[in-house]
């Protein structure tokens, strides 16, 4: 079989979701599956709606039309603010979209007008994290602009946190969010169909056994494909945490010394890293590099330490486990997940 490759093993997948998913339910919370790790795959987006995930949502226009072509004719959420120039394919594919710029929906509405469609806006909020969101107390007048527009659907609101700055969502910040939608709902007469609490780093908030009140959905894509709890990269209990593994073969096997000699300059990603001395070793290479996933994200077999790598190379130390033609198998943590779902050198490979 070509390599590399990434084996990914759709029952495991189904299995995490269709867990999540019956979790989260005796909270009032629904699941949006996320698929942007996986570049938007009909056959993954397939599975996680047979296992009950109540939408799909991906941050990339692209991989949206993918999954239409392919035949996924769900409610489909895109979850990066659109794009100006793109306002038209949002309309078309996207039934939902996150945003936080009037001007850009008022682009939307443009287009959803012209189209003869309606489009959902779900306004995203500020809480912390500092990547997208308007701040919390000019929600309620941008609701107001948004309810005027023509072929706008106004949805709810939504906040990100555990990404850019790896803000925990906790009580108090969840609490926040869910008065502000109180407010919303109090103050135009209507309750908001969404209160979408935030991604895969809410697992543990979700459980903890507080009152989630008026959060009602959350936006899964690492828990569901990795199995792990992104805080702490802790697998969570009853879910696999190896629906994917990528395998590479071994292009070169030599003993070596372990220290490089000559004058040291920086590499083509930056410093060397210092280097220390062990003596001769069985040293490995492996056809896969920084061009295919990220190789600090990859997790060896027991035996095998991974030295270093280069943009088309693995380098590792097999202690004389392996030889030319062999294939080894490493898991991947989210980083060479999507890195590896991206690289078109990887062949993907799907069981059941």
């Amino acid at each position: 079989m070509s390599s590399p490759r990434l084996e990914i093993d759709l029952r495991k997948i189904h299995h995490n979701a269709r867990i999540l998913v019956e979790r989260l339910a005796i909270h009032g919370i629904s699941v949006t599956g996320i698929t942007k790790a996986t570049l938007g795959s009909p056959e993954i987006a397939t599975v996680l709606l047979d296992a009950g995930v109540s939408a799909l949502g991906d941050s990339r226009i692209e991989n949206i039309e993918r999954m239409r072509k392919a035949g996924v004719h769900t409610q489909i959420l895109l979850i990066r603010s659109p794009m100006l120039s793109q306002v038209e394919q949002v309309v078309m594919h996207a039934d939902i979209s996150f945003n936080t710029e009037l001007d850009i929906i008022n682009a939307l509405s443009a287009a959803a007008l012209k189209s003869g469609r309606t489009h959902g806006i779900v306004l995203m909020v500020e809480l912390g994290d500092l990547r997208e969101g308007i701040m919390p107390e000019d929600v309620e007048s941008t609701v107001r602009k948004i309810l005027e527009l023509p072929n706008i659907k106004f949805k709810g609101i939504g906040t990100n946190l555990a990404c850019r700055s790896g803000v925990t969502p906790n009580a108090k910040n969840m609490d926040k969010l869910s008065t502000l939608a109180s407010s919303i709902d109090t103050t135009f007469g209507f309750e908001m169909e969404v209160v979408s609490g935030g991604n895969s780093g809410n697992f543990e908030w979700a459980f903890s056994g507080v009152d989630t009140r008026r959060i009602n959905n959350l936006r899964f894509g690492e828990s569901i494909l990795l199995g792990l709890d992104p805080l702490n990269r802790k697998p969570i209990d009853g879910l696999h945490i190896d629906a994917f593994k990528l395998i590479a073969e071994v292009i070169e096997a030599k003993v070596k010394p372990s220290q490089p000699w000559g004058e040291i300059a920086q590499t083509a990603f930056g410093p060397s890293q210092p280097i220390t001395n062990q003596g001769n070793i069985s040293q490995v290479l492996l056809a896969l590099g920084e061009q295919d996933t990220d190789p600090n994200g990859l997790t060896s077999p027991p035996g095998v330490e991974i030295l270093g790598a280069s943009s088309d190379h693995l380098i590792l130390d097999a202690n004389n486990n392996l030889s030319v033609g062999d294939e080894i198998a490493f898991q991947m943590n989210y980083s060479a997940l999507v890195r590896a779902m991206t690289s078109p050198f990887i062949v993907k490979v799907m069981s059941e």
